[in-house]
């Protein structure tokens, strides 16, 4: 019988290590591609936000730039608000930078009805609605004050976000007959805005 010289131990020992790791290698790969599997897909997710946008045509043009103006002097115009948002809103109506010298915005009467037909520059077509047609009647003094922003404006008209919708409003003045001679060279100044928020 032959016996296993130091020597040859060691090698067996180093030959032994190498093919142990290889043997192993070879059964985890073997385990890893003998297991069953299955997925299942949602595919990406998106999220986009809706809109509420008004725009009217009035070309950036005031409705009103009246002078000469006396005791019973009347004027009118209308302008169309459109909303194109894709949201359901409400739209309220409120003055803006309201100005006045000799107290002249308290001897203008202002009225505000909403409508259909017509346009900025001409009111002819304008049909008041059904109902809920007038918004306002009043001072222009009053309105500049008491109208300031959407929290308090006036307006009953509800886009869904549908469709593109539009309203006409026509907007009227007349110089108070009761104007007193203090209001002679007075001036009175007050910007209109629309604005949209969705419900």
């Amino acid at each position: 019988m032959s016996r296993v010289t130091p020597r040859a131990a060691k090698l067996a020992a180093w030959i032994a290590i190498p093919a142990a790791l290889i043997a192993s290698g070879i059964v985890v790969s073997t385990a890893s591609y003998s297991a069953f599997s299955a997925t299942t897909v949602n595919p990406t997710n998106n999220w986009t936000a809706g809109t509420v946008a008004l725009t009217d045509d009035d070309a950036n043009s005031a409705m009103f730039t009246a002078t000469g103006l006396k005791p019973g002097s009347t004027g009118s115009n209308c302008i169309t608000v459109t909303s194109t948002g894709s949201l359901a809103s409400a739209v309220k109506l409120y003055g803006t930078a309201a100005a006045t010298t000799n107290a002249f915005s308290s001897y203008i009467n202002i009225s505000v009805v909403q409508g259909t037909g017509g346009g900025f520059g001409s009111c002819t077509g304008f049909t008041p609605l059904a109902s809920g047609s007038s918004l306002y009647t009043g001072t222009l003094l009053n309105f500049g004050n008491t109208y300031t922003n959407y929290s308090n404006g006036v307006g009953t008209w509800t886009p869904t976000g549908t469709a593109s919708e539009s309203r006409v409003y026509q907007i009227s003045y007349t110089v108070s007959s009761t104007a007193p001679n203090s209001a002679q060279a007075g001036t009175a100044a007050l910007g209109l805005t629309w604005e949209a928020q969705n419900s």
